[in-house]
């Protein structure tokens, strides 16, 4: 009879009062591969490419642009006014000054598929 490799022990499940696992963080670097692999390009090529998408992302949104990514959502600039907050360890009032803020708002197909 031939041996059966002996199977790993499961890995014990995360200490703690029901927290969830972190999820894994992916890099440009691991999602350029992909595509490289994908579409037979350069690893390098695509890494240039998906930089680029993020700088012309960034461009337009500092004009105000709305930018729809198809499948993905619609990243636009939200402006908040001025606001009196409060400081939770004083508790006195403070001035917030007016900002901007990126929103995002996922597509229906991004919503579906999650």
């Amino acid at each position: 009879m031939a041996k059966q490799a002996a199977k790993a022990p499961a890995k014990p499940a995360a200490k703690g009062k029901g927290k969830a696992a972190t999820p894994a963080t992916v890099t440009v670097k691991q999602i350029a591969a992909d595509l490289a692999a994908k579409h037979d390009m350069a690893k390098r090529t695509v890494e240039t490419l998906i930089n680029d998408l993020g700088a012309s992302f960034t461009e337009h949104l500092k004009k105000g642009n709305k930018i729809r990514f198809s499948g993905v959502g619609v990243l636009q600039v939200r402006h908040r006014a001025a606001r009196t907050g409060r400081n939770p360890a004083t508790g006195a009032e403070i001035q917030i000054p007016a900002s901007k803020k990126i929103g995002f708002r996922p597509a229906k197909e991004l919503k579906e598929a999650i």
